[in-house]
């Protein structure tokens, strides 16, 4: 619920304001710069004012600001806000006058935070608590309504914000992703799988700032075009919250090695097959500068991601592997590609599963899938990397 007249949106964020003063300024930079790429792409006009610890957005759709600014990671919550002069009698007068025009009934409460040195106002917040309190409740009055009051769960709270250039109302605080802003860590590369589990480590990544490179290993026979088509959609869908970085897709062809540990390997089939995979995302990772390769692995989900299995993977790479799902649960994980929108694209049989034996190793060791595996291996898997296809997933 927006209030008469909102011109703006405040948007605020969280743990930006932890940082150094040059890290806050240089991630506050950041952050606006990714709002304003994600209100281009959606054609919301708007022009980004940036103030200490908040950001305004100015603009005539402040419903659309809102959504646009609560999909940006690095935003705690966003409203749509009007604004006054920084004096008590301005403020009460705005408050009568969206409870004139906005107030349906129900419980309200007054919630109210002054911020600056305290010569900037001759008031304090619980002024413009108590003053503006009474000017709501005599605005309720005025249209025949009895008014109560219920500051513990108020069907109504209205938000004042004052600040020493100017004070902001609002009726609502519109939840936002929070984490930093996209580009303000290091790229990682993400080996999609077309599965539901990846799409959802790639987001956890760029919530935490870091740029991905998403990479899809086509398994041949055992993926097929719908595989495949899948994947890039899920790609298409990520970078929609980080529309100014480039999301392309590197296909990797890896249909024949794949053909190969399905003929020549039985128990430690998919072990092989994960280690071939990060070999893969870590030689992609070195020719696009990033710094490591993410999974959407978690322990136990699958017998290839056993704690034991997952060291034996580990070890093919010198580069970081990144798990962000490593300890949520299956249903934590679905429940965030919902929200995502990546789970209707991501909802046919891997390809990973058409691989995997009737009675896969759980407990191996090191030497053991060395053994077992091809001697090229990493070879081939180097080599297939190198001649990787760049999709474009908005093409």
């Amino acid at each position: 619920m927006h209030p008469p007249g909102a011109d703006r949106v405040l948007v605020r964020h969280g743990e930006i304001g932890t940082k150094s003063e040059q890290v806050r300024r240089s991630m506050e930079e950041r952050l606006a710069e990714n709002l304003s790429a994600i209100l281009a792409e959606r054609d919301v006009d708007g022009t980004i004012d940036r103030q200490r610890s908040r950001l305004f957005v100015h603009t005539d759709d402040p419903t659309a600001a809102v959504d646009a600014a609560t999909d940006t990671f690095g935003v705690v919550s966003a409203s749509a806000v009007t604004t006054v002069e920084p004096t008590l009698e301005a403020i009460c007068e705005e408050l009568a006058a969206i409870t004139a025009s906005g107030f349906d009934g129900g419980t309200f409460a007054v919630d109210a935070r002054r911020a600056g040195p305290q010569s900037a106002h001759d008031f304090s917040s619980e002024d413009i608590e108590s003053e503006g309190g009474a000017a709501v409740w005599d605005a309720i009055e005025a249209t025949g309504a009895d008014p109560v009051v219920d500051l513990d769960d108020p069907d109504v709270t209205f938000h004042v914000e004052c600040r020493p250039e100017r004070a902001y109302l609002f009726l609502d605080k519109v939840s936002g992703p929070g984490g930093l802003p996209v580009g303000t860590q290091e790229p990682v590369v993400v080996l999609l799988s077309g599965g539901i589990d990846s799409p959802v480590a790639a987001w956890k990544l760029l919530k935490r700032g870091c740029p991905i490179v998403p990479v899809y290993v086509d398994l041949g026979d055992f993926g097929g075009p719908d595989h495949r088509a899948r994947a890039i959609s899920t790609a298409e869908t990520l970078g929609r919250y980080a529309p100014n970085f480039d999301c392309s897709v590197r296909v990797v062809p890896g249909g024949d090695v794949v053909e190969t540990l399905a003929d020549e390997l039985d128990e430690t089939r998919m072990l092989a097959l994960r280690r071939f995979m990060l070999a893969v995302g870590e030689r992609i990772a070195a020719s696009t500068g990033a710094v490591g390769v993410a999974t959407g692995e978690a322990i136990g989900q699958k017998s290839s991601q056993t704690s034991a299995n997952l060291a034996v993977t580990d070890v093919a790479v010198d580069c970081p592997v990144f798990r962000p799902n490593l300890t949520a649960d299956k249903s934590d994980i679905t429940q965030r590609a919902r929200a995502i929108e990546t789970f209707e694209e991501s909802t046919i049989p891997t390809g990973c599963n058409r691989v995997a034996p009737s009675l896969p190793e759980t407990n191996a060791s090191v030497a053991t899938v060395r053994e077992r595996e091809p001697a090229d291996l990493f070879e081939r898997a180097r080599s297939v990397a190198d001649r990787a296809e760049v999709v474009d997933p908005n093409r």
